[in-house]
């Protein structure tokens, strides 16, 4: 069991095309030890051809009728991945997973205003992210996979190199993942803490979850007092930034104290203040982890 995906996902690249795109499909592939998981590519201009034995289709609901893929990943450059986001929403994939760093905020505006609007079922993962990883069954992304290690505790961060540290420091001490998932650290995104915390919530083989964030925002502290109220399984906490000065946007386009508000202090204050387990330091996520299970 596992959230978002698993060994039965299909799963559709757009930007196969390009060398991002098959540098991380490849090693997906890999990853998947030749289980046949990546079933498509997607680029309009070339339609027809394949990438390594996986074909191209001219556009996602091609794709999707003719492999019955349900999830996309996108390495598309940064002008055009918002069109491509839209695209694959509108062919109403279960859920989408955008890589691509550096899209307009106002494109991502757009998206949501249009995923609200229609009702869009799909989920949208990111953009800016790493993606999700359930170990030793599939990742789609460009996160490490052999740091991973299948097992029962959940990984939920908006930094991707977080993500790594904290999947790393359970491996080492024998914790396997049950799923790692890398939201993204811009403004404007899909799938927020609390939407994966419920998901962990309900995976019966989710034992505990490592819950990361970052200054900037309150999407921390409103994943914390749900957490406060649903959650029957202990949680983690670490926020990256403490040190931070105000008004300086510190590595994510999301990571900015404003107005006094989502400072590093008061995310972990209000999270303790939940019964989240915190920590300010991020080389004893792991360990505090395992103290509290």
């Amino acid at each position: 069991m596992a959230i978002l995906i698993d060994a039965n996902t299909r799963v559709m690249t757009q930007g196969i095309t390009g060398k991002t795109g098959q540098f991380h499909t490849s090693a997906c592939v890999d990853y998947a030890n030749g289980k046949s998981c990546y079933v498509a590519g997607v680029n309009p201009k070339k339609a027809g051809q394949d990438f390594q034995g996986i074909p191209i289709y001219g556009s996602v609901e091609d794709a999707k009728n003719q492999t019955g893929a349900s999830v996309s990943v996108i390495y598309v450059p940064p002008a055009g991945a918002a069109a491509a986001i839209i695209e694959a929403v509108e062919a109403e994939l279960d859920l989408v997973i955008c890589i691509t760093e550096g899209i307009p905020v106002l494109d991502m505006v757009h998206v949501r205003h249009m995923m609200k609007k229609t009702g869009s079922k799909t989920k949208l993962l990111g953009p800016n992210c790493p993606g999700v990883i359930t170990p030793e069954e599939l990742k789609i992304g460009i996160m490490p996979g052999h740091i991973h290690k299948k097992g029962r505790i959940g990984v939920v961060s908006r930094s991707g190199t977080l993500t790594y540290e904290a999947v790393a420091q359970l491996t080492e001490i024998g914790l396997g993942q049950s799923t790692a998932v890398g939201i993204g650290g811009d403004p404007v995104n899909g799938l927020k803490h609390i939407d994966v915390m419920k998901l962990f919530n309900d995976d019966p083989e989710t034992d505990a979850v490592i819950m990361i964030g970052e200054i900037g925002g309150s999407d921390e502290e409103t994943a914390a007092e749900w957490v406060k109220e649903n959650m029957t399984k202990p949680v983690v906490g670490f926020i990256a930034g403490v040190t931070a000065p105000e008004g300086k946007r510190m590595g994510h386009a999301g990571a900015i104290i404003s107005g006094g508000k989502g400072t590093a202090e008061e995310k972990l204050s209000v999270m303790d203040g939940c019964g989240i387990a915190v920590t300010r330091d991020p080389s004893k996520m792991g360990s505090l982890l395992q103290s509290v299970l």
